[in-house]
C-alpha cells in the first residue's frame, strides 16, 4: 500500500471511533503525556491545534497554560513548504486556514525560535513503535525536524500504531510514542 492509500485507510479507521472512545482515548493519552518526564521538564511546548479525527489537543493546550508552560503552535507557509511556531495565549488568536485547520494569526502572536521549543508534539496519521510516522503529506514536520534539537513525542490512538510503514531516508523518528491500550 502506498502512502496515499495508507493515509486514506487510517483516516477511515479513526473516523470509526465512537465519540465516547475518542474522548476517553484522548483523555487517557493526554494524562500519560502529563505524567511523562519530557512534559514535566519542558517550559515551551510545540503542538498543533487538532482537527477531528486527530487526537484532541485542546485539553493539552489548556493543561499547559494551567501549568504556566508556553504554548507554541505552527503556522505553515505553503509557498515555501516551511513552518514557524507562534506563541498562543488564547484560542481567539487562531484563524481557520486551508482545509479548516486553525493556525495562529501572525499579527496577534509572536514567533518563537526553534531553539526555544523544549518539547515538540509531532502529529501524524500512523506510527511505528520505533517512532517513525506517516504524516499528512505536506512534509512540513520532516523539514522542521532536520535540525530541531529539542525532545519529540507523538500521541497515537491504538489503531494508529502499525507494525511497519513506508519509510524514506529523510524520515526522522520521534523519540517516544504515547498511546492508550484498549481494555
Amino acid at each position: 500500500m502506498n502512502k496515499k492509500e495508507l493515509r486514506s485507510v487510517v483516516l477511515g479507521e479513526l473516523k470509526k471511533l465512537s465519540k465516547p472512545e475518542y474522548e476517553q482515548f484522548s483523555y487517557e493519552i493526554a494524562n500519560q503525556l502529563f505524567a511523562d518526564e519530557l512534559w514535566k521538564k519542558a517550559n515551551t511546548i510545540g503542538i498543533t491545534v487538532s482537527n477531528y479525527p486527530e487526537l484532541d489537543t485542546y485539553q493539552i493546550i489548556r493543561k499547559a497554560w494551567e501549568q504556566n508552560k508556553r504554548v507554541v503552535v505552527p503556522k505553515c507557509q505553503p509557498k515555501s513548504k516551511q513552518m514557524s511556531f507562534h506563541e498562543l495565549k488564547q484560542f481567539t488568536q487562531l484563524d481557520s486556514v486551508y482545509y479548516g485547520l486553525l493556525e495562529p494569526i501572525e499579527a496577534l502572536t509572536k514567533q518563537v525560535d526553534k531553539e526555544d521549543i523544549d518539547l515538540l508534539i509531532v502529529p501524524g496519521l500512523a506510527f511505528t513503535n520505533e517512532g517513525y510516522r506517516l504524516g499528512f503529506g505536506g512534509g512540513y514536520y520532516d523539514r522542521f525536524l532536520t535540525d530541531y534539537k529539542g525532545s519529540t513525542v507523538s500521541l497515537a490512538f491504538p489503531d494508529q500504531l502499525k507494525e511497519k510503514l513506508p519509510i524514506e531516508k529523510h524520515d526522522i523518528p520521534v523519540q517516544k510514542i504515547i498511546t492508550y491500550e484498549k481494555a
